[in-house]
């Protein structure tokens, strides 16, 4: 169903969980928020705040009511559920200065920035634990990617350089 995370949530404490609505926006509960999971009650989760100005502050997650917007239906569906799901991924940018012994990159379509592609690849410490899929123009799968590069940072190079 669209709009609505997996109805079978598998969680336990130390789990790192993404908030997927807007709960409190003043108490840094919003969409996207990463938590670490302190403990599970049977209609809360208590949690503890890992990214944004609220850090390190400890929240209780309830379940709530959610209803998806756009289905066909031709009645309301609702289910009470726990607004998260379980976070594995981080973003390029997140990753830096980060060492990783396993790194698996998705790239749905060029990296856009420049030196980005080197930072995600330079994670890893072994390159037997780097893995990489890219997807082409057609859909399917394929081992390049363009690495974005901004001709201008060459301009002020002479043309012959014997130095």
């Amino acid at each position: 169903m669209p709009c609505l995370p997996k109805h079978d949530l598998k969680i336990k404490v130390g789990c790192v969980i993404m908030l997927m609505r807007n709960l409190n926006q003043i108490m840094g509960l919003c969409n996207g928020t990463r938590m670490i999971i302190k403990k599970c009650l049977p209609n809360s989760i208590i949690c503890e705040v890992l990214t944004g100005s609220q850090v390190s502050t400890i929240h209780i997650i309830p379940r709530i009511e959610m209803v998806p917007t756009d289905t066909n239906w031709p009645f309301e569906f609702k289910r009470v559920q726990f607004p998260v799901q379980l976070c594995f991924a981080m973003t390029i940018n997140k990753s830096q200065g980060q060492s990783l012994n396993k790194v698996g990159l998705y790239l749905p379509r060029f990296v856009f920035t420049h030196g980005q592609l080197y930072v995600a690849v330079s994670r890893v410490t072994s390159p037997f634990g780097l893995h990489i899929l890219i997807y082409s123009e057609s859909g399917g799968s394929t081992n390049v990617t363009a690495n974005v590069v901004f001709e201008e940072v060459f301009y002020n190079f002479p043309a012959n350089r014997n130095t």
